[in-house]
């Protein structure tokens, strides 16, 4: 990956990308008080640099009939390099598994964030696929009732530059 020093219009870019990544170059360079080839090339370092690793559409999960999220924390019975491996790459073939944390500080040792039609197809994935992992020893489910901030943007205000 290369170097690459962000400056306010790189920032700019970035914030205006996470807002909609569909705007066309030459909006975003009206927006970011550029003109269109330099924006272009800005935009290219910054995914050359690794700054924007892809560009995704996000999807309505009420529209698709994924109605619940489930945050789910997963206790392993020996936390050693091979359990954990193979943990992870059962669970990153489960489509229901948005994310997969490796996390601290609880008594548990992953966190999911699972989206599924309902509570029988919950059960389904809980019974038919979570608990059948070689390793897990515990699962505790908890069921979003309301939604009140969901971002996919990331902050960036602690770039800023003068």
């Amino acid at each position: 990956m290369n170097e690459y020093t962000l400056d306010r219009y790189d920032l700019k870019i970035l914030a205006a990308l996470q807002q909609d990544a569909r705007i066309s170059n030459q909006e975003l360079a009206e927006r970011i008080g550029l003109s269109p080839s330099p924006c272009s090339r800005r935009v290219k370092q910054l995914e050359e640099s690794g700054y924007i690793t892809r560009q995704v559409a996000l999807l309505n999960p009420q529209k698709l009939g994924l109605t619940l999220t489930a945050f789910v924390m997963i206790g392993m019975d020996r936390h050693t390099p091979d359990r954990f491996a193979g943990f992870e790459d059962t669970i990153r073939q489960c489509p229901e598994v948005l994310n997969c944390s490796l996390v601290t500080g609880m008594e548990a040792d992953y966190q999911l964030r699972v989206v599924v039609p309902d509570m029988d197809h919950y059960q389904q994935f809980l019974l038919g696929t979570l608990t059948r992992i070689e390793g897990v020893s515990s699962v505790r489910s908890s069921f979003v009732l309301n939604q009140v901030v969901s971002s996919t943007e990331l902050p960036l205000n602690h770039l800023v530059t003068k």
